[in-house]
């Protein structure tokens, strides 16, 4: 398992200072959150759009702050939702060999295993039903 200190070295992600830095990151294959988003074991389809070295942002915080990107080792590929605005984000596929990672600036690394999943925003119940803030 890297650590996190390799990975912002792999992938130029800043995380805030208190996070520790010589932690591992686990790989998981199962339900996972990260902040508002949700990793969803599928039976679906795989996604076919490659993960490019930069990455993609799953969730974009307020003025790009706080973004959940999307990074890769390997044969990664993420379909986006075609539609928008719903609770889900896209079709997250990790071939065989390879490790998706989520990277948030507080939330450090999420290391997601081969497979396919949904990634999906969560919602919490206040006054109303809104989307989780990050």
């Amino acid at each position: 398992m890297p650590t996190i200190e390799q990975a912002i070295a792999l992938f130029g992600v800043t995380i805030d200072e208190h996070l520790d830095r010589q932690a591992e990151i686990p790989v998981l294959s199962g339900l996972q959150f990260q902040g508002d988003v949700a990793v969803v074991p599928v039976n679906w389809d795989p996604a076919r759009t490659p993960i490019p070295e930069t990455g993609v942002p799953i969730v974009r915080g307020q003025a790009e702050a706080n973004t959940h990107l999307l990074v890769a080792t390997g044969k990664v590929f993420f379909t986006p939702e075609r539609f928008g605005g719903g609770m889900a984000l896209g079709v997250l596929t990790v071939a065989e060999g390879a490790t998706a990672y989520l990277a948030h600036p507080e939330h450090a690394f999420t290391g997601i295993a081969p497979g396919t999943y949904e990634l999906r925003r969560q919602r919490e119940q206040a006054d109303q039903a809104r989307l989780v803030a990050d």
